[in-house]
């Protein structure tokens, strides 16, 4: 089963071979604001596919079509033969609609309605850019569905045990912050020492530069620093924080907006502001994009000082600029391997192979991580290919795996 759209703007579905197309595609139409909105389910596996709705102005059918994909890619490269989770197919919604907008809930209802059969049994969704959990919940509640996640609930052993678990786990503080907003940023980061481990340099010393400051960028920050990495630079919508001899990563996180912002009031003496556009300049060798998709493109990337570049967001180097990076030396640890953490822990909880408690989540992480990392770099080394293609060429033989032992 071939997997060959590594992303929202790799070849269309128009030109895509047969057999690498979605199961299922649909466009909503909203005769009330004139939103449109998306599903796609890229791949069933035991009949159920996995993935986030977002809401965002300009959202696409490509743009959902290549996260779906990542969705497979996700699942796919997660898959261990004797664990409890067993990946499912990969799927995304999206609306393309402002989110802040006074109508935006009557949208996402209307939207969550018609999709209303596909949620009872095929599509285990929930938030994703511009959509909080609470909110999908809400009018879930209203249109009389139990869960965002009934889809998978036939498949579990025991649905009651399994729930309780996951609200043990969104239920974990572990430094004041919730445990579910830490699993992502811990995986990428795990990701970005499992590369270094790779590529035969200490994390000790090696300098960081992390693109977004809310839950993934944050917890990636965090985790990185205590690691020993050195974090000179942090990029948000306001700008660039920088500092060549490290920056308290704790104190901006302790002092961090509620959207994600570095409050410039507490920063220190030595710590310096940038304009937004500077942040591929930061000296580092390491690069972390943990906020938006495509911010690395061709005219940008000779910009990237990092010799190794961990996709923290969806999707956050096009394929040209890969290109362009990989003739120059520079690695790339793609999005569905190094983010994949907050989708696999979900899973992991909710199926049992995880008890939901802060330690055993992070132990499960660090070991899933380094492991897929290590996986990848060496398949790409034995193959003389890149980290992307590599990993591909994994999660193209795991869910032939999982197709093979419980269908689609």
């Amino acid at each position: 089963m071939p997997l060959t759209l590594p992303n929202a703007i790799g070849p269309r579905a128009g030109t895509a071979p047969r057999e690498d197309l979605p199961v299922f595609e649909i466009t909503w139409n909203d005769p009330a604001t004139g939103a449109r909105g998306y599903l796609v389910i890229d791949r069933l596996v035991r009949g159920v596919s996995s993935g986030g709705l977002r809401m965002r102005p300009g959202c696409t059918l490509d743009e959902v079509r290549g996260l779906a994909r990542g969705m497979t890619l996700k699942e796919a490269v997660n898959y261990e033969p004797d664990a409890r989770y067993v990946p499912l197919g990969g799927a995304k919604g999206g609306i393309d609609f402002d989110p802040a907008h006074p109508q935006a809930r009557t949208v996402l209802r209307r939207y969550l309605d018609a999709m209303r059969p596909l949620i009872e049994r095929r599509w285990s969704m929930g938030e994703d850019l511009g959509l909080r959990q609470d909110a999908i919940d809400d009018v879930l509640g209203e249109l009389g569905l139990s869960s965002s996640v009934q889809a998978v609930f036939p498949l579990l052993a025991d649905v009651e045990a399994a729930r309780a678990r996951l609200d043990r786990a969104c239920a974990t503080d572990v430094d004041g912050v919730g445990l579910d907003e830490l699993v992502g940023g811990y995986g990428v980061a795990e990701a970005v020492l499992a590369a270094l481990t790779a590529r035969g340099t200490d994390a000790a010393g090696t300098r960081a530069v992390v693109q977004g400051f809310g839950s993934m960028g944050g917890a990636s920050a965090r985790y990185l620093a205590r690691a020993g990495v050195r974090v000179v630079g942090v990029a948000d919508a306001d700008g660039v924080v920088a500092n060549p001899a490290g920056l308290d990563v704790e104190r901006l996180l302790a002092t961090r907006t509620p959207a994600g912002l570095v409050d410039r009031a507490a920063l220190r003496p030595d710590d310096t502001c940038l304009p937004r556009e500077e942040w591929l300049s930061v000296d580092a060798e390491v690069l972390v994009p943990a906020a938006v998709s495509y911010c690395v493109d061709e005219s940008n990337h000779d910009r990237v000082r990092a010799g190794l570049v961990v996709e923290a967001a969806n999707m956050p180097v096009t394929p040209g600029a890969e290109a362009l990076l990989t003739a120059r030396g520079v690695a790339v640890v793609p999005d569905f391997v190094a983010n994949s953490a907050t989708n696999a822990w979900w899973w992991w909880t909710l199926f049992g192979d995880v008890d939901g408690t802060a330690e055993r989540s992070f132990a499960k992480i660090s070991t899933r991580m380094r492991r897929m990392v290590g996986e990848t770099f060496a398949h790409a080394t034995a193959r003389g290919t890149t980290p992307r293609q590599a990993a591909l060429e994994l999660a193209e033989q795991r869910l032939h795996q999982v197709t093979t032992r419980f269908g689609e």
